[in-house]
């Protein structure tokens, strides 16, 4: 008897080459043409036709009767060929809906039509409800109609689009292919709904102000610049949306909020983005102690009303639980001071400032993020951001920041080397920075000049003449809305939460 040799495992196929994919991607697409055609000459065109849907496709599961009378539209995301019968998958913004042909119901030139027609291609369907004998909800189709032709074909994983290069880019493939994607930008625009709901029931005006100013305020950032012809001058995109707003304060307006895109031209990373999208309100007769009620109040609504918890679980690729964040009331408070004592010791604010910056960049490991320019108070700025603020996981509002930080804040009564301000911070990160407002016209040109470093240009003189009319005490907030996302929805990633983020344009 021969003796059977061992099976030698083979090698797995060799992944195909950037060329060959789009070798292999030109031959589809002439294909589809080729059906494209073929269709026109049946005075078929795709592009012309109308359809009006019933309903979405979810609601076809929920009001589920037997034979009952649908119209749905939607994207066919996979076909199955059982001869005689025909399977296919169309899926709208709200699911996915099984749909079942018989050649006997549409006639021998309908049914060779639906038979070739491609993954991605729209289609609207007509027929009535059923439940195939596995137990699924489906369409038993008797017409259809062709609403677009796909001339590219889908994501080579037609259920998860891998590539991140791509899927920034192109992220419509990415919504196309992922349902958690679209789940999670569905859920961004609910979070903002939401945030609006908020403010307006508490009786804040919302409003617009402008994107191009001509000194940019509100922040230390490095600006766009843009120039406009028409006037001949240089403008800049606005960093903050800081300064107009408190101009309706002066002019009457009590509550005021704006949710916009603000614009800086600095570095990209996991937290940033060059155009970001942030809220600020303010509140006049209000102050910093106001905007945390509001801020806690705002958020653990949002989080209850669009998640329904108040208990928010990142998880990793795996769905692995990673960090668990409860946004349950009363969150922490603690003194920027103290925290930073914590890791850089109880003397800290005792001793030169030398020592303190040889002790950020020997002892603690800070040299690349401390400047050679950078003052005293950047250098326990820095202790902050890099071994404190990432270890803020839980909600924690971090109060009574150096006043060199924040110029357009009250100096607090206790102590004068601080400002009434407080940074929320969870999930690591900064969410809202938010201030007593200073409204003392005289101190506000004093900070703001120092400030300028006596750069007369960079003052906005239009602003602290608003403030000299008068000003009422008050409370503000900016929220970073990106962030809040990132946090609400299990997000490690700034671009994660926004439809298209900054890239480098290919070469």
């Amino acid at each position: 008897m021969e003796e059977k040799k061992p099976s030698v495992p083979q090698p797995p196929a060799p992944a195909p080459t950037a060329a060959e994919l789009v070798a292999e991607t030109n031959v589809l697409i002439e294909q589809r043409k080729t059906k494209l055609a073929a269709l026109r000459s049946k005075g078929i065109d795709p592009f012309r036709n109308k359809f009006s849907p019933t309903e979405k496709c979810t609601e076809a599961h929920t009001n589920y009767t037997e034979h009952r009378p649908i119209a749905l539209a939607g994207r066919i995301s996979a076909h199955r060929d059982m001869g005689k019968s025909q399977f296919i998958d169309i899926k709208d913004q709200s699911g996915r809906v099984q749909v079942y042909a018989q050649k006997n119901a549409l006639g021998d030139e309908q049914f060779d039509i639906f038979k070739h027609l491609d993954l991605g291609d729209f289609i609207g369907v007509t027929g009535t409800l059923f439940t195939t004998r596995t137990g699924e909800i489906s369409v038993k189709l008797e017409a259809f109609t062709i609403l677009a032709k796909s001339l590219r074909p889908p994501p080579a994983k037609w259920h998860g689009l891998e590539d991140t290069e791509t899927r920034y880019r192109q992220r419509y493939l990415d919504l196309i292919a992922n349902d958690g994607v679209k789940d999670t930008f569905l859920k961004r625009s609910q979070i903002i709904r939401e945030i609006r709901n908020f403010f307006h029931e508490r009786g804040y005006v919302e409003v617009e102000t402008p994107m191009m100013q001509a000194i940019p305020g509100g922040a230390a950032a490095q600006p766009f610049v843009t120039h406009h012809n028409a006037l001949g001058c240089q403008f800049y995109l606005r960093i903050a949306l800081e300064l107009y707003l408190k101009r309706l304060l002066v002019g009457g307006i009590d509550r005021v909020f704006e949710i916009g895109r603000n614009f800086r031209n600095e570095g990209l990373s996991r937290r940033h983005n060059p155009e970001f999208t942030m809220l600020e309100a303010y509140q006049a007769y209000g102050d910093y102690e106001t905007m945390m009620e509001l801020l806690q109040s705002m958020i653990c609504r949002v989080s209850q009303q669009v998640l329904g918890t108040l208990v928010i679980e990142h998880k990793d690729t795996e769905g692995k639980v990673t960090k668990t964040i409860d946004l349950t009331p009363n969150w922490r408070r603690a003194r920027y001071k103290e925290l930073v004592k914590e890791k850089a010791g109880a003397d800290w604010f005792d001793v030169t400032p030398a020592e303190r910056r040889r002790r950020a960049v020997e002892d603690l490991k800070l040299s690349g993020d401390i400047g050679t320019n950078y003052e005293d108070f950047e250098v326990t700025s820095a202790v902050f951001e890099k071994l404190v603020e990432p270890t803020l996981i839980q909600p924690t509002f971090v109060t009574h920041l150096p006043k060199e930080l924040v110029p357009l804040a009250k100096l607090s009564p206790d102590d004068p080397t601080t400002v009434e301000v407080f940074e929320c911070c969870i999930n690591g990160q900064e969410i809202a920075p938010a201030y007593t407002e200073q409204n003392d016209p005289i101190a506000q040109r004093d900070t703001l000049e120092h400030q300028a470093g006596g750069e007369q240009q960079k003052l906005d003189e239009d602003f602290l003449v608003a403030l000299e009319h008068g000003m009422p005490p008050a409370g503000g907030i900016g929220i970073g809305i990106d962030r809040l996302c990132m946090m609400l929805l299990g997000q490690e990633s700034i671009r994660d939460v926004i439809l298209f983020p900054q890239l480098k344009p290919k070469a």
